[in-house]
């Protein structure tokens, strides 16, 4: 299995999925995006994350999490606030979040499982 997939466990877990247009110039994202997943891969509850951003700048990141409890502590970390601060004001253009609880999941096309 190609390592851009997060390994996630057999369901129910949940997906946080960020949808986002970065701004013309979004000086020092990047730096504080890998920080917030390096600090998210360390937080209890996380299960993984996948991310991709085309050429016009928008981007999707979706952050899989054991439960609901995990997702509120995440948002409520006081370095995750900072850096939402500095989105809201300098980095992105528009931003789409959304919480989903994952029932049913599989992959291939080797094969389904579910």
């Amino acid at each position: 299995m190609n390592d851009r997939f997060a390994p996630t466990p057999k369901p129910p877990y949940y997906a946080v999925i960020f949808s986002n247009q970065l701004s013309e110039n979004p000086n020092g994202y990047d730096q504080m995006a890998d920080k917030m997943l390096e600090m998210a891969q360390g937080r209890s509850g996380f299960l993984g994350a996948e991310s991709t951003r085309d050429e016009t700048g928008f981007g999707i990141t979706v952050s899989y999490w054991r439960d609901e409890t995990s997702i509120a502590d995440w948002k409520a970390d006081g370095a995750h606030m900072a850096a939402q601060r500095f989105g809201i004001s300098d980095w992105y253009d528009h931003y789409h979040l959304r919480v989903a609880k994952v029932e049913r999941a599989y992959s291939g096309p080797e094969g389904r499982t579910a």
